[in-house]
């Protein structure tokens, strides 16, 4: 590999280290609130990018101006988080509370996880149709700059600014607010924190809308770069899941990190070893990290994280 082709591959793998990181972080938030992995989550992320599919049909793009460029991007934000969001909050009242409630074994809210995940899947197979769906914006392949003569685009940049800004936003929420003390307290003893006044309900319905908040906005992004299908949550979901195992389950700093490694590691790997290898290296990568460090590189539980 030439120094050159390093720079032309370092670049989008930051983009999609960024991607992964936010998807992750979905994920380390309910595991580290309620101990489940929330399989559902790839297909929250798919909804986002259907929601804004959905809304950008009825939307005439020939007016290539800034302005209208800015006006698309806010409007498939505020879709594409509404629609995560109130997926989450639906999935976490339908499929996981009545569960809870019960005391049911922790194999079943995985089971429950497993089908709520079939089911908007193929829910939106039927809606959509299985074939893929464009989503493109005017400006997303214009070039802003260079790297080392690697071409930076305007979808680079957002992506990239947009995860960093969301990132730095939520551990804000989580180690500085209100709020983000009950989520850690939730984490951290669920039962004393009930007992010390904090609604654990909310607490936990809060969770499940900021992570599919966040969600929804990485599946905007995610199809602009690649296109909106039934399936898109899939690899994305799984990648994401493994990055939040690298970093530490429960570690919103560590969903972060793993998200940024396997995103490089992914696009390294297509020039290394060929492009059939791009997914393999990931879960390569996440095995040889368990095998030495079994709780991840960070290896702390979000209660612990304050």
């Amino acid at each position: 590999m030439t120094v050159q082709e390093f720079w032309d591959y370092l670049i989008p793998g930051i983009a999609l280290g960024a991607l992964y990181a936010v998807i992750a972080i979905g994920y380390t938030m309910v595991y580290g609130v309620l101990q489940l992995i929330n399989f559902a989550h790839s297909e929250v992320f798919m909804v986002g990018g259907f929601a804004v599919l959905m809304v950008f049909t009825k939307i005439d793009f020939n007016d290539p101006s800034v302005g209208m460029s800015v006006l698309l991007v806010l409007l498939g934000f505020a879709t594409a988080g509404f629609a995560g969001a109130g997926t989450a909050f639906a999935l976490e009242k339908v499929a996981y509370r009545p569960l809870r409630k019960r005391n049911a074994p922790r194999l079943a809210f995985l089971i429950s996880a497993i089908g709520a995940s079939f089911l908007l899947s193929n829910l939106a197979g039927k809606l959509f149709g299985r074939n893929n769906h464009s989503l493109t914006i005017p400006f997303e392949n214009k070039k802003v700059f260079t790297v080392m003569n690697a071409q930076v685009t305007v979808l680079q940049v957002l992506i990239v600014c947009s995860a960093v800004i969301m990132m730095i936003g939520l551990d804000l929420l989580v180690n500085r607010t209100k709020m983000g003390a009950g989520i850690r307290a939730v984490a951290q003893d669920a039962e004393t924190a009930g007992l010390m006044g904090v609604d654990i309900d909310k607490v936990i319905s809060r969770t499940f809308i900021v992570g599919g908040l966040l969600g929804g906005i990485a599946g905007f992004l995610f199809a602009m770069n690649s296109s909106v299908g039934y399936t898109m949550g899939f690899f994305p979901g799984i990648t994401a899941f493994a990055a939040a195992v690298v970093g530490g389950i429960g570690n919103v700093r560590g969903a972060m990190l793993g998200g940024l490694l396997l995103g490089l590691v992914e696009s390294f790997s297509s020039p290394l070893f060929g492009e059939e290898w791009r997914y393999v290296s990931a879960f390569v990568v996440l095995i040889l990290v368990l095998m030495f460090r079994p709780t991840g590189i960070l290896g702390e539980r979000l209660g612990r994280t304050a």
